[in-house]
């Protein structure tokens, strides 16, 4: 499922919103991924890695520290709970990040470890495409405001990395799993019939 909220005024809309990250993030993490922001590619993206068995994590990119070679992944909405590093902070947020409304957001990393992105990509024809990279979760400093936040390392250099899978015109958001799945993907574009672009 995806969701958008944007509005104020209905006291039973304002109530629910408070909750939905937590309760959002409790259904990705039992086998129903949920996507913020009506992201609705990215939710397929999410149940394919899921049905993986890798999590499938909601995410887009933040940051670049060019001094250690990563990029600064992360998101406010769902996070995949099976797939944290360490302990899960709930936290409440006055108001939410670029969107109308506040309440419980859930703060995690993804565990560190090699890990797979993959987007859900509308080509310029209308069709679908998969694009994949795989990199490595790794240990550092991340912002601490109640989101989803990991750092990630590739085997092409963050920069590379960046103008690489932008240049296949992807949303801004992408599903993260753990494990290097990306020919796991391949087959399952094969079977599908839909084209897959591996990045790194």
């Amino acid at each position: 499922m995806a969701y958008y909220h944007k509005g104020t005024g209905n006291p039973l809309n304002v109530d629910a919103i408070t909750s939905i990250i937590l309760g959002s993030s409790l259904l990705t993490s039992n086998n129903v991924p949920i996507a913020g922001e009506y992201e609705i590619k990215n939710v397929q993206a999410m149940k394919i890695m899921n049905g993986f068995g890798a999590g499938g994590s909601f995410s887009e990119f933040y940051a670049m520290d060019y001094n250690d070679d990563v990029v600064l992944m992360g998101h406010d909405g769902p996070c995949h709970p099976a797939i944290a590093e360490g302990k899960i902070k709930v936290k409440p947020l006055q108001v939410y990040h670029g969107k109308v409304g506040g309440g419980l957001s859930v703060e995690m990393s993804v565990k560190h470890g090699p890990v797979t992105l993959l987007s859900v990509v509308e080509t310029v024809d209308g069709k679908l495409m998969f694009l994949v990279a795989e990199a490595a979760s790794v240990s550092g400093p991340v912002l601490e405001i109640g989101n989803t936040n990991s750092r990630y390392r590739f085997p092409i250099a963050a920069k590379n990395f960046v103008e690489q899978w932008n240049s296949h015109g992807p949303a801004h958001h992408c599903a993260i799993g753990l494990g290097h799945i990306a020919s796991k993907i391949v087959k399952l574009g094969q079977l599908l019939g839909v084209q897959t672009v591996k990045v790194c």
